[in-house]
């Protein structure tokens, strides 16, 4: 419930984010740079440029939120169907596609996804696509290994021997039994993608400026650290929170759809 609340919250301010500040997330006011944070008019203060704090970090809480569901939906959907169709067509199917899950898993994580956005160009589209492309192992050994147990069990023989057709075998019968593992998996793993596109963004291979967006706080803001450290530790604490929340989600999530642990 605590990591509900950590979620929700931050869905809450990204969605409500121009009514909770008056001010732009892009307007540079050179006079206010570094302002503290409690300062008249900004409330966490302001960047080197003298944009206010409190409206970058709730409107790229919309870009990394957003971002980091789509690409967790993106990988999860070609994840579930490569997993699919290896557990229920097997034999050359099944090692066709595992050998190349395995090729995918043989690659770091994240020069994986940089060597994705080489070869697509920097940008927030192709930062979702390239975190999204080096997760689809994840989902993808998770179907399968749930779909190889449920595909034994009698319900689903007998109905493949009632003439059940194996598309509504899949969708009906045995994608239904991998939802729950699914869903757990999918909240889990959202605190990473929003991590990943942080760092991609750091190392400008994400989000652009001026677009406000936590991963690309963090890395303008590192030179004025000693000076001024709200400017680093707010868009950290954000991730830090995000990724908290997300993760405490899935792990109560987790207990709550396993009768196992009731």
């Amino acid at each position: 419930m605590f990591g509900l609340g950590l979620v929700a919250a931050l869905t809450l301010g990204a969605v409500l984010a121009p009514m909770l500040t008056g001010h732009d997330p892009n307007e540079v006011d050179t006079t206010r740079r570094l302002a503290r944070p409690l300062s008249p008019g900004h409330p966490l203060g302001t960047d080197e440029f003298g944009r206010d704090m409190t409206a970058r970090l709730l409107h790229g809480a919309r870009i990394s939120l957003a971002i980091g569901l789509a690409a967790t939906a993106l990988a999860a959907l070609a994840g579930s169907l490569c997993g699919l169709l290896a557990g229920l067509g097997g034999g050359w199917v099944d090692h066709a596609i595992m050998r190349s899950i395995d090729t995918l898993m043989a690659f770091p994580y994240f020069l994986l996804a940089i060597a994705i956005i080489a070869a697509l160009g920097p940008g927030l589209v192709n930062g979702m696509i390239a975190v999204a492309v080096v997760n689809i192992p994840f989902y993808a050994r998770i179907v399968r290994g749930t779909v190889l147990a449920v595909r034994e069990t009698e319900y689903v023989q007998a109905a493949r021997a009632l003439g059940v057709s194996e598309l509504r075998l899949a969708l009906k019968h045995v994608l239904r039994n991998c939802l729950a593992p699914i869903i757990v998996a999918v909240t889990l793993n959202v605190g990473g993608m929003i991590t990943a596109l942080a760092g991609l963004s750091f190392l400008g291979l994400g989000v652009q400026p001026p677009v406000s967006d936590w991963g690309s706080m963090l890395s303008s803001s590192r030179q004025y650290i000693n000076v001024a450290p709200h400017v680093a530790a707010l868009p950290g604490l954000a991730i830090f929170l995000a990724v908290l929340g997300f993760n405490l989600l899935g792990d109560g999530l987790r207990d709550a759809l396993d009768p196992r642990l009731r």
